[in-house]
C-alpha cells in the first residue's frame, strides 16, 4: 500500500496550516509546513510586486523543493505518512500571476526540472472561501506583510485557485480532491465542523487504500 501523503491547499487565509496541524495530530502524520515568514523578499514583494516577484517566487520554489526532497528521503521512503499545508503546484499559480511572460517561461522550466521526481500526494484537500471571509481572516491573524494585500489581488488569487484546481483534477483523475467551503464550515471555531472534515478525509484515505 502507498504511504499516505496528504496536501492541503487554498488561498491565503483559508486555514491550510490549522487544518494540517489537526490532520497530523489526529492521524499521527508528520507535518510539513511551508516556509512563509522566512522569505526575505515578501515585504518588498507586496510593496512592489513587479520589481520583486521573481526573487520571491524563486525563494519559495527552492525552499519547497528542499522540503519535499527531505520528505522523499526521510519520511515517505520509510513508510511514515505526511501531511503538508501546501502543494508545490501553488508556485505556478502565484508565478503566473506576478511574473512577466519572459520571466515565467524561465521559471516554469526550472520548476519542471526541480519537481520531476518529487513525491505526488494521494489526496488533495482544497479549502476555499469568499474574498470577504478570506480578508477577515487575514486581518485577524495580523501578519505585518499581509496587511498590504489588496482586495483586487485576493479576488484574482481566488479565481486562479479555482481554475488551477479544476485543471489539476483533469490532469490527475486518479488523485482525489476533497473540497471544503470555508464560508459554510469553520473547523477552527466549531468542533462539529472539524469532526466532519476529518471524518471525510479519513473516509477518502480508506477508500483510496482499498483501490490500491
Amino acid at each position: 500500500m502507498t504511504v499516505p501523503f496528504v496536501t492541503v491547499e487554498g488561498p491565503i487565509g483559508v486555514g491550510k496550516t490549522s487544518l494540517s496541524k489537526e490532520i497530523a495530530a489526529t492521524f499521527n502524520y508528520h507535518l510539513l509546513k511551508e516556509i512563509v515568514d522566512e522569505n526575505p523578499f515578501l515585504n518588498k514583494f507586496y510593496e512592489n510586486i513587479e520589481e520583486w516577484s521573481f526573487q520571491t517566487e524563486m525563494f519559495f520554489l527552492c525552499n519547497r523543493y528542499k522540503q519535499l526532497s527531505d520528505i522523499k528521503s526521510f519520511r515517505l521512503t520509510h513508510d511514515k505518512p505526511v501531511v503538508a499545508d501546501y502543494h508545490i503546484f501553488k508556485n505556478l499559480i502565484f508565478a503566473k500571476r506576478t511574473l512577466a511572460s519572459t520571466e515565467y517561461d524561465k521559471y516554469e522550466e526550472i520548476y519542471k526540472i526541480l519537481t520531476k521526481d518529487m513525491p505526488v500526494p494521494n489526496v488533495v484537500v482544497y479549502l476555499h472561501a469568499s474574498v470577504d471571509t478570506l480578508m477577515k481572516r487575514i486581518a485577524m491573524r495580523g501578519r505585518e506583510f499581509e496587511k498590504m494585500i489588496s482586495r483586487d489581488y485576493m479576488e484574482q488569487l481566488v479565481a486562479d485557485y479555482h481554475s488551477f484546481i479544476e485543471h489539476f483534477e483533469t490532469m490527475h483523475p486518479d488523485i482525489p480532491v476533497i473540497r471544503f467551503n470555508g464560508d459554510q464550515l469553520d473547523f477552527v471555531k466549531h468542533p462539529k465542523d472539524l469532526k466532519f472534515v476529518l471524518q471525510t478525509i479519513k473516509d477518502t484515505l480508506q477508500q483510496r487504500s482499498l483501490q490500491q
